[in-house]
């Protein structure tokens, strides 16, 4: 109860009996009084109240709450909130102010309507706000007539969904193509091209209407479920991402291995089999970081056995020495577990009498039957589900498992009537897989501080990602089709926070024979995307190097360059953990005047620098690529493009990948898995271009493994810039952080200058010169100095870099 108010809680309680005549009938809602305390804003209403919290930079939840409706805990905001967080109220005769950061809410007292503002800009309005009936409670806005609106989660409907009306009830989609309006991981919150992202804080199923019934109008409905919503703004489209994972919270930097090369089919058998399949990738000089078991380590058939959650010891015989083997190898273990307990299996008893599972009606476990067999549901917000749950991981953790896949937790099947311990089935179906990721994420760190979790799911809920959640996009089907919408599916993702999601590489489900092209194609684009997991069923191999030569010939060399990119690829990772950009964005985050570019999906960028268009049809030798401004350089051929499009050829080792003018890409040397990676050698090439006059990067480096590592100061960036002088080009290099184990003491580098046409007449390195080569061979055989590629119009310079800062001055004539 709020102090000093009892007169006008008692009128609120009243009124609340017209809860559903005001919704009905459309009687305005009014203003009673106000109260403002250090954390929030409360407004007593004539038919409830509705508080207003600060909840991350220039973001705001709204909380209504009527009597005798039911209220759920937020799923979505980050428990860990900033405490500089404030807001400043200015009371008006007819309106309050109230504003954080850039975002102002402005609430007109009667008829009661709230409206938000980034600076003197009005970005959102309600139009009715809040409304509830017996059956239904939602909210309701205003749309600008020519606002775009993307977001909503896993959809396959092009990446501005206005004039959609999106179900939110994340289900499974076996086999989608180029059309799905839901799928496995929805979101009930839109990123608008008015740069503001708004979020329904509400697990329950739902549906969100961007202007499919009222072409103005943006509603969301739920049957149950928290009644409160979140608004962010931000200047551009970076920072209100960052504004928004601020108050969902930032995904922690994954282990490094993450990045690598993924072994997975559905699935392997036997240990026989999995060590089979590591010695050919060994044998066929590809790079391995890690091997996925799917449902075959706890049964030997597909059906019967979900819910053993022990391996199978006929198939597994001595699976702690075959993790330690693999592990000695460089190889990590993931195995899928999924949260269904089959009352055939042998834990079912088990579960049964340590109350783990969802219950019925009358308060037994909740039977049903699905693909799998008569089964019951863990219970993942309840305290008896999660220890359970949790003793059986742990058990695996010390075993050797270095990671989860999380599967089938939509759940798949989740009957209405299953009684979980905070609410009904259709309350919390969306925050499911959150809750599980949660448990997972929660445990294992308080277990294991020291130790970076893997959780692959592929369902959750707005802010999963601060659990360490990576999604992946589900059974798409082995066709042109389910290629065709993964660039579109991994942007949505990534702008509400998941910027790992991605896709099984080379199409999960169905195929009736290899098609070489597409497979290529699929694991081409997968080097520039967060996840190198090739995955199908088992008749057709997913892995490359169970296929022709031509084939393994093609993908070891994408595979490999996967590898020479982690130094830029982990950056990228850093930079996620840090800001929450995706590591694939969307081209109107370069320019956000060009409203065009908020519908286009054939391309992306990776990172800053790289700009990658997959050829997702067959038979092709030419894309045509956008370009958000600028000039790019072939990444193959160094031909420059700009404008507005660039036509990009290709045969089939090539897909258009395109480097800014500017940028500084860093690789390494091939390494065998991540493991091995070291920047003791490290290549820079630099693209030079009048347009970019100077260019400032970075690469940020840890041992790979320690949870926050950045935090506790154990890393390393390593921090270059390029600047075109007068007198010639200028490079700096410097070192920031306190290190970490493994950090190499000294530096080879190779600067690669792409796009040069002269031979400098001086190289001077800290003051001193380095050699001038005529020819490729000397060079060769030198450890230091320059060579010009007058060919390739490159000038090639190697030097050695110790710890303290370094300056490179090349001299033209």
């Amino acid at each position: 109860m709020i102090p000093n108010l009892p007169l006008l809680r008692l009128i609120a309680l009243a009124s609340t009996l017209c809860l559903s005549v005001l919704a009905v009938a459309g009687e305005s809602r009014s203003y009673l009084a106000h109260q403002q305390s250090k954390d929030s804003l409360t407004i007593q209403l004539n038919d409830g109240e509705v508080s207003l919290t600060p909840v991350g930079p220039s973001a705001l939840s709204l909380h209504y709450r009527s009597e005798g409706i039911k209220q759920l805990p937020s799923f979505a905001i980050d428990d860990k909130p900033e405490s500089s967080l404030k807001a400043q109220l200015r009371d008006g005769e007819d309106k309050l102010i109230y504003q954080t950061g850039s975002l102002t809410a402005i609430i007109h007292k009667s008829p009661f309507r709230i409206e938000y503002l980034r600076g003197s800009e009005q970005i959102l309005s309600e139009e009715r706000g809040f409304f509830a009936t017996e059956t239904m409670r939602g909210f309701r806005f205003a749309l600008s007539p020519e606002e775009k609106l993307l977001g909503g989660g896993e959809r396959v409907m092009g990446m501005d969904r206005r004039g959609q009306r999106l179900p939110l009830y994340n289900r499974a989609h076996y086999g989608y193509t180029t059309e799905s309006n839901q799928m496995y991981f929805s979101l009930p919150a839109v990123l608008s091209s008015n740069k503001y992202i708004l979020l329904f804080d509400n697990s329950a199923t739902g549906t969100l209407d961007l202007g499919a019934n009222e072409e103005d109008i943006l509603q969301f409905e739920a049957v149950a479920g928290r009644t409160a919503y979140i608004v962010v703004a931000g200047e551009t489209y970076p920072q209100l991402l960052e504004n928004y994972v601020s108050t969902t919270g930032k995904q922690p930097l994954p282990p490094r291995w993450a990045l690598g090369n993924f072994a997975s089919r559905f699935g392997y058998h036997s240990e026989a089999e999995v060590r089979a399949t590591v010695d050919k990738f060994a044998e066929e000089d590809f790079p391995l970081d890690a091997l996925v078991l799917d449902l075959y380590w706890f049964g030997p058939d597909i059906k019967g056995h979900m819910g053993n959650l022990a391996w199978d010891k006929e198939a597994f015989p001595e699976p702690e020495k075959m993790m330690a083997d693999l592990k000695e190898r460089g190889i990590n273990t993931i195995l899928v577990t999924e949260p269904f307990v089959l009352s055939t299996s042998e834990r079912w008893q088990e579960a049964v009498a340590n109350n783990a599972l969802a219950k019925n009606l009358t308060g037994e476990p909740k039977r049903f039957d699905f693909y799998f067999g008569n089964t019951g549901l863990i219970d993942v917000f309840s305290e008896d589900g999660g220890d359970w749950f949790w003793n059986i991981y742990d058990g695996l953790l010390e075993q050797g498992v270095a990671g989860w896949w999380g599967d089938l937790g939509e759940p798949e099947v989740h009957p209405s009537d299953t009684v979980h311990a905070i609410g009904m089935a259709d309350e919390i179906h969306n925050a499911f897989g959150h809750a599980w990721a949660q448990l997972l994420h929660e445990r294992q760190t308080a277990k294991y501080p020291e130790r970076r979790p893997f959780i692959m799911m592929r369902a959750g809920f707005a802010g999963s990602q601060r659990y360490g959640m990576i999604p992946w996009t589900g059974d798409v089907a082995r066709e042109w089709g389910g290629l065709q919408p993964q660039v579109e599916l991994a942007l949505s993702m990534g702008l509400l926070g998941f910027g790992y999601t991605h896709s099984d590489l080379g199409g999960f489900a169905g195929g009736e024979k290899f098609d070489r092209e597409l497979y290529i194609r699929w694991l081409q684009y997968g080097v520039f995307q967060p996840v190198y997991r090739p995955h199908a069923q088992e008749h057709i191999a997913s892995e490359p190097v169970f296929h022709d030569r031509r084939t393994r010939d093609i993908l070891r060399e994408y595979v490999k360059l996967r590898y020479r990119l982690l130094p830029y690829n982990y950056t990228l990772a850093f930079e996620n953990s840090q800001t929450g950009m995706p590591l694939m964005r969307p081209l109107f985050f370069e320019n956000e005047s060009d409203l065009s570019l908020l519908d286009y999906k054939d391309a992306y960028l990776w990172g800053q620098d790289f700009l990658v268009a997959p050829v997702v049809e067959e038979d092709v030798d030419e894309v045509a690529v956008k370009l958000p401004g600028g000039t790019w350089f072939d990444y193959w051929t160094d031909e420059q493009y700009s404008g507005d499009q660039a036509q990009v050829e290709v045969d089939l080792k090539t897909i258009p990948v395109l480097v800014r003018a500017g940028a500084i890409i860093p690789t390494i040397d091939d390494v065998h898995n991540s493991r091995d990676y070291s920047s003791k050698n490290l290549t820079l090439d630099y693209y030079a271009h009048p347009s970019a006059a100077k260019s400032e990067r970075y690469v940020y480096e840890d041992d790979g493994a320690t949870a926050q590592a950045f935090e506790k100061g154990k890393y390393e960036k390593l921090q270059f810039s390029a600047e075109n002088k007068q007198q010639g080009l200028a490079f700096a290099f410097k070192r920031e952080g306190d290190g970490y184990t493994g950090m190499p003491e000294s530096r080879k580098v190779n600067l690669n200058i792409h796009n040069w046409q002269q031979v400098p007449v001086q190289l001077d390195i800290s003051g001193e010169s380095l050699p001038i080569f005529d020819s490729e061979k000397d060079f060769a055989q030198a450890s230091r100095g320059a060579w010009y590629n007058k060919r390739k119009q490159q000038l090639l310079v190697k030097f050695d870099w110790h710890k303290e800062p370094l300056n490179l001055m090349l001299k033209n004539q």
